[in-house]
């Protein structure tokens, strides 16, 4: 197992819960994804649709207007990195990987037939996050609320999600699994995740370095710290202490907005 892989965050969307808005002209976006791979980042995963609590849900056509132009940007700039696409729309992911793009990141654990199809047919990557839907968006209860069955509910959504994809027979080395902390969860359940996250390989028979986490800048990390009023553009220290403690409990995957 290497060092860390750390996935630059790239929103082009104007209601992203972090920085939204602040890229979606390309040339904040390529200077923004300039400024990530110097500080490290091993791939940027690029999204154009908001999945922070309440956002309206994007077509795949506005979803892919805002991505294309970086897209294809970023192949001309940035030729080395590799490209991950944070979408749920099998079309916008089609022609994502049509364009170079290395790698789908779908929030709904690829719970879509016609992206399941799509995998199957490339040999992209993946990472497949744990999230619990409502409609066309997501539940999202109120973060206080508590959670009386611990991390159990979410560690066993995350089994669900990897059988779904060994029974679509997709090779395991081409997954990541995200545990999705703050996609439908509590404080109380986030909680209890990170507690559980050292067992967590185990409980799922599936590596470490096979999981992909995303805390950055999460309510979770403010909240544990005693400081839930904090802005996520202030959390970037509370994420990077997060990054390190995981790194010693063995994970090495991270998504994030900023590294250092």
């Amino acid at each position: 197992m290497g060092g860390p892989l750390f996935i630059g965050i790239l929103n082009l969307t104007p209601d992203s819960f972090s920085d939204g808005g602040r890229f979606m002209d390309p040339e904040s976006a390529l200077a923004q994804a300039r400024g990530l791979r110097a500080a490290g980042a091993g791939m940027l995963d690029l999204g154009a649709e908001s999945t922070r609590p309440g956002a309206a849900p994007v077509d795949a056509a506005t979803e892919w207007s805002r991505l294309e132009p970086v897209l294809s940007a970023l192949g001309e700039t940035l030729p080395g990195i590799p490209l991950s696409l944070d979408t749920r729309h099998p079309a916008v992911a089609a022609r994502g990987l049509a364009a170079g793009a290395v790698v789908i990141n779908d929030v709904t654990g690829f719970s879509d037939p016609d992206m399941l199809d799509l995998v199957l047919d490339s040999f992209c990557g993946l990472i497949a996050m744990r999230s619990r839907r409502e409609g066309a968006g997501f539940h999202m209860p109120p973060y206080e609320a508590p959670a009386p069955k611990g991390a159990e509910a979410v560690i066993a959504e995350l089994r669900a999600l990897r059988d779904r994809l060994r029974g679509a027979r997709i090779p395991e080395g081409r997954v990541l699994l995200d545990p999705g902390f703050g996609f439908g969860t509590t404080f109380p359940e986030d909680l209890a995740l990170w507690e559980a996250l050292p067992d967590l390989p185990a409980a799922l028979a599936w590596p470490a370095d096979r999981i992909c986490l995303g805390l950055s800048r999460k309510r979770f990390l403010a909240a544990r710290a005693g400081t839930p009023s904090l802005p996520p553009d202030q959390r970037d220290g509370l994420t990077a202490l997060a990054h390190a403690q995981a790194l010693r409990w063995g994970f090495r995957i991270f998504r994030t907005h900023a590294i250092g």
